[in-house]
């Protein structure tokens, strides 16, 4: 672990083995966080911001050490993605993406971090009133392990150019890329205790900076249920959260929509990244009239995806991260059945040859669904496809909004009246016409709902770790009179 600018051990002496889920194979063993470390770490947190004066840090010297950290990880893109690959079993393209987008974010937050932010305004009185922002200040980031280098850093980049200290907890089963990160930040000279780096599980480590009173917020990307808890915790020390919880996002099809690109935005919706996305397109909305021709070809599609080792090259889809979450998804799959959905294809581990070593389900696709499925409105996090029909406009809207979640939704249709009246109806945070998954740095990434409080990313995500604090200054410095002392 990092903490205070120094590679340490933790205090319970444990370890974690780290598993490369293609194959089961041991690829790390890393310390063992325990709630002593969490302490330590919020302590020189603490410390570096307020007495060692990094809450005064110069916004250009903040830019300066995220821009070097931004071009040492491009210099080193492949490790990175590769290492991404290996411990979460996404393909090599896809950490490729990610690695790229880490590089993205560091460089916008950079430029963010030395722009005007701030207001004046005009008051009745002989006053100069203004608005400041300032660093919030110590920034608890708990982060999930479908994209564990990018949230990760979408994160610790926002805080850090805003002028907090921050610590990071990686999920368990993914920290390698992140301690490769913190290899680069221990690089560019970072003040001690600045950034600070805690492994361990979410009952401990992630409980400690929910709960500590020295932590001025927590930043946290997984699931709603963990998400709940959280905000318990927090309620206790009113801390500042921001969510990025669960999805069950509706892909709307109208019979209009091109259908070569709606059946391949349909897939790429739901099995990029194994279904492994919070806002991935898991339910596919569509039109009756065009069951008949785009089921078919969907599924006929769906079975030619190649699914294999990330890092294999022609492979589409990898593993599950962990053989606990493999067997979670397989059990959703068994649930569907019995629900009386109709599976259309996949639904199995995969397990010929070198594949039983791993942890791999096909590709599946689930019909005949109701809304009351259980299958329909949890989240599965896995590469599951469930089918549900509509006739009419206002149906597909209230079949698309009919989960307690509101993370994302998509849009096809050539009417491109229809397209924004329905898009305006979906009460998701992150949406799209005639295309899936897009995300830029620029814009902000959150839900509405059960699906989380709060945005990462953009302006939205940099505002997330900045307080708002007004000044009056008196032009016409005189007696007040209020008090006659008659």
């Amino acid at each position: 672990m990092y903490i205070n600018g120094e590679w340490v051990l933790s205090e319970s002496n444990q370890t974690r083995e780290i598993i490369n889920p293609a194959n089961g194979e041991v690829i790390g063993i890393v310390t063992e966080g325990s709630v002593e470390d969490s302490k330590k770490a919020i302590e020189v947190a603490k410390n570096a911001f307020y007495k060692n004066g990094w809450m005064n840090s110069k916004a250009r010297e903040r830019a300066e050490l995220l821009l070097k950290i931004s071009n040492k990880l491009e210099e080193r893109k492949e490790e990175f993605a590769y290492l991404d690959t290996l411990n979460n079993g996404k393909t090599v393209r896809e950490s490729i993406a990610d690695v790229e987008d880490a590089v993205n974010q560091l460089r916008y937050y950079a430029g963010l971090a030395t722009k005007p932010h701030g207001q004046t305004y005009d008051v009745p009185d002989d006053i100069q009133a203004m608005v400041v922002r300032e660093a919030i200040g110590v920034v608890g980031i708990i982060v999930p392990w479908n994209y564990p280098l990018v949230m990760a850093n979408q994160k610790i980049a926002a805080a850090l150019a805003a002028g907090c200290t921050v610590i990071v907890k990686p999920a368990q089963q993914t920290p390698l890329s992140v301690i490769r990160l913190f290899e680069i930040i221990d690089e560019v000279g970072f003040p001690p205790g600045v950034v600070n780096l805690v492994l361990g599980s979410g009952r401990k480590v992630g409980a400690e900076l929910v709960s500590n009173p020295d932590v001025d917020k927590v930043s946290f990307t997984g699931g709603t249920d963990t998400g709940i808890k959280l905000m318990k915790s927090a309620a206790d020390t009113v801390k500042k959260i921001s969510l990025e919880l669960g999805g069950k996002s509706p892909n709307i099809v109208f019979a209009d929509a091109d259908f070569e690109a709606a059946v391949d935005y349909a897939l790429f919706a739901i099995f990029a990244n194994q279904g492994q996305v919070c806002s991935a397109g898991s339910r596919l909305v569509l039109e009756e009239s065009l069951y008949e021709k785009f089921v078919p070809e969907l599924v006929k599609r769906a079975k030619m995806i190649k699914v294999g080792p990330g890092w294999e090259k022609g492979v589409e889809m990898g593993p599950l991260v962990s053989e606990d979450h493999m067997n979670n998804v397989l059990d959703y799959i068994e649930i569907g059945k019995k629900e009386g959905a109709t599976l259309l294809c996949g639904g199995n581990r995969i397990v010929e040859g070198d594949f039983s070593k791993g942890y791999y389900v096909e590709p599946t696709i689930f019909g005949d669904t109701t809304p009351n499925m259980r299958i329909v409105q949890e989240e599965i996090f896995g590469p599951v496809l469930v089918i549900q029909t509509f006739k009419t406009e206002e149906e597909a809207i209230e079949l698309a909004n009919g989960t307690a979640f509101g993370l994302a939704g998509a849009v096809f249709t050539n009417d491109g009246a229809k397209a924004q009246r329905v898009i305006r109806q979906l009460r998701a945070g992150i949406t799209w016409i005639n295309t899936y998954h897009p995300t830029f740095n620029e814009a902000p990434w959150g839900g509405y709902k059960q699906s989380g409080i709060g945005r990462d990313l953009g302006t939205y995500g940099f505002e997330e770790y900045l307080e708002i604090k007004q000044i009056n200054i008196n032009l016409n410095v005189e007696p007040s009179g209020f008090f006659e002392g008659k």
